[in-house]
């Protein structure tokens, strides 16, 4: 955590923030290396190629669901029976492609 010494004096205070005191600055180190290393994998050749697999396996499946059977929004309220709503579209999905 860092914290500014004097904020009252400065010109840019307005641009910076509004409250009254001085600024503080928390910075999650843990967090940006979990960043960095996701970016790093992202941009590798392995992380090139599963990204341009997933639009071939996954992004069609969503639109499928989305457009062909009419999903627009979740009918109950909840993660918990959001998860189960979307699970069943999802089973329903796979079904439908194993009897075709």
């Amino acid at each position: 955590m860092y914290s500014a010494q004097n904020c009252q004096d400065c010109q840019l205070r307005g641009a910076c923030f509004k409250a009254k005191g001085n600024r503080i600055v928390e910075r999650n180190h843990k967090l940006e290396a979990y960043k960095e290393k996701a970016r790093r994998n992202l941009l590798s050749e392995i992380g090139e190629l599963k990204r341009k697999q997933r639009t071939a396996d996954v992004e069609p499946v969503f639109a499928h669901i989305k457009s062909n059977r009419n999903f627009k929004r979740f009918t109950h309220k909840g993660i918990e029976k959001a998860e189960l709503e979307f699970g069943l579209h999802a089973l329903a999905h796979n079904i439908r492609k194993k009897c075709a």
